[in-house]
């Protein structure tokens, strides 16, 4: 089994110091980044396999690659609660909020729970965790009926007030992402828009202006009819 001192070796010689400034244009900034791309990263990760314990030592190096390989190793029936507070809150890029929210935490039992008590955090990087495991768990738990998917419109209308960018974004992103199950949940999410529009603040109304121009859109309109 690969030790963590030769995947670290592997990162240093993978490095790429000029790919840093792009991203921190994309707004991945905090950590000690070594500038390593998406598709150099994730084939490694395929290589070494999942593993959580391995992940832990990697989520706690500072190097912002071995974070990010921490959480694409790791093994959503072994990724506790506890691990899950502990990343989310030394979380300090979209990016690491995004593949936990998205890869991970929608594969627990816990998910549901956490969506509600994250949706309800004071820091900008917790609150946005709630809605991207919303959108995980849009887009991996097909066999849950529309009708659980419905239980989160209320929090993103609620929330829609919020105009810091990673949160606003986020909250536009989950009510997208439900519009586009269903035909069924394309007409309330259209409807929570409207609702979300009617509270006046410039985040609800971008949040609403966009989400309704894409869920009316003749792409989506299409595709949700094609499934008919």
């Amino acid at each position: 089994m690969i030790t963590l001192d030769q995947i670290l070796a592997d990162l240093d010689e993978m490095s790429n110091p000029e790919y840093v400034s792009t991203m921190e244009h994309f707004g991945i900034k905090g950590g000690r980044a070594l500038g390593i791309k998406n598709t150099v990263l994730k084939p490694y990760s395929k290589e070494i396999g999942r593993n959580q314990e391995l992940a832990c030592k990697l989520w706690d190096e500072p190097t912002h690659e071995a974070k990010l390989l921490a959480l694409w190793i790791s093994e959503p029936k072994k990724f506790t609660e506890e691990i899950a507070e502990k990343w989310v809150s030394e979380s300090y890029s979209w990016d690491l909020i995004d593949s936990m929210g998205m890869k991970i935490v929608p594969k627990t039992d816990y998910a549901y729970t956490k969506v509600k008590e994250w949706s309800k955090r004071e820091s900008e990087l917790e609150k946005r965790m709630a809605f991207a495991t919303m959108v995980g768990i849009v887009l991996h738990h097909k066999k849950e009926p529309d009708e659980t998917m419905i239980k989160f419109l209320p929090i993103i209308e609620r929330e829609a007030w919020d105009e810091r960018n990673f949160v606003k974004k986020a909250v536009n992103w989950a009510l997208r992402t439900i519009g586009k199950r269903s035909m069924y949940l394309n007409k309330l999410a259209i409807e929570s828009a409207k609702i979300i529009q009617k509270q006046d603040t410039k985040s609800a109304r971008w949040i609403a202006s966009d989400a309704i121009r894409e869920l009316e859109g003749e792409k989506v309109q299409g595709r949700l009819r094609a499934k008919l």
